[in-house]
């Protein structure tokens, strides 16, 4: 053979050889039937290191991952701008009394006034002012007699009434005594029962009675200064004094004494003798 004949005949081997290896190595039989049901004795080693290839497309955003722990305070801020004016609030209490305020500027003078005539009144003004005195007294009498019209309680010596002017002790008492009479004094339990039963049935809770120990602490002496002896109608647990204040006697709607003390201001019964005839 020709040197071009050999050449080709190497040719077609080579072909043949590579054809056979890579039926063996894909596993297909002359059937076609799958790799699996033949079994191959190649091993095939692994080739060399590729090139690297092309960079892939950006892949899709992940789930969020869980909040990580809690960051260290930062600086502080620069101030933000003024927000707008709040509501009104509530009216606060009232203040305490400012101090006095300096002396204000004289005013303009006024006008010179009229001339007056020539009076000799100083007599005339003591006049007048012991009619007004005389007036004032004749209408606190007045309306001391209408009160007393009103009504009064009576035994065979004396009269009771109620004055209804809250009045501490001893201004009841100078009222009494400037009419006649004195606090009432209730020396006996017939008289005690009468006074109670006219201020109950006056829709009062007490009133002022003549007893007090003003002079001496626990020793009781009615209004015209004569001891407590036979008759007393204490409240229960009363007289009771520990600070020492209470030296003046009311007597409650039930009849029953309380020592109170005597700058508190209540209606008060006076008591006037019966003139004899």
């Amino acid at each position: 053979m020709s040197s071009k004949k050999e050449q080709q005949l190497r040719k077609y081997g080579t072909l043949v050889v590579l054809f056979i290896f890579q039926v063996q190595i894909f596993g297909f039989d002359v059937d076609n039937r799958q790799a699996t049901d033949v079994c191959s004795t190649h091993t095939i080693l692994p080739g060399p290191k590729g090139d690297e290839g092309e960079k892939g497309d950006r892949g899709e955003v992940g789930k969020q991952g869980k909040v990580g722990p809690k960051g260290p305070k930062g600086n502080k801020g620069p101030g933000g701008d003024v927000g707008d004016q709040g509501m009104l609030g509530k009216i606060g209490p009232i203040g305490g009394k400012g101090d006095k305020g300096a002396k204000g500027l004289s005013g303009v003078s006024g006008k010179k006034g009229k001339a007056g005539t020539v009076c000799d009144c100083g007599r005339y003004r003591r006049v007048v002012g012991q009619l007004n005195i005389n007036v004032a007294r004749l209408n606190t009498s007045i309306k001391f007699l209408k009160n007393v019209i009103a009504g009064i309680r009576e035994t065979d010596e004396k009269f009771y009434y109620i004055v209804k002017e809250e009045k501490n002790y001893r201004e009841a008492l100078i009222h009494c005594r400037d009419r006649g009479g004195t606090l009432a004094m209730p020396k006996d339990e017939a008289t005690n029962t009468l006074i109670a039963d006219y201020i109950s049935s006056s829709g009062l809770f007490r009133a002022f009675i003549g007893l007090n120990d003003m002079e001496k602490e626990g020793q009781f002496v009615y209004a015209d200064n004569s001891p407590l002896q036979n008759y007393s109608n204490w409240k229960e647990g009363e007289p009771h004094d520990p600070a020492g204040h209470e030296d003046c006697v009311e007597m409650l709607s039930t009849g029953e004494w309380n020592d109170s003390e005597c700058q508190v201001t209540i209606y008060f019964v006076c008591e006037f003798l019966k003139k004899r005839k």
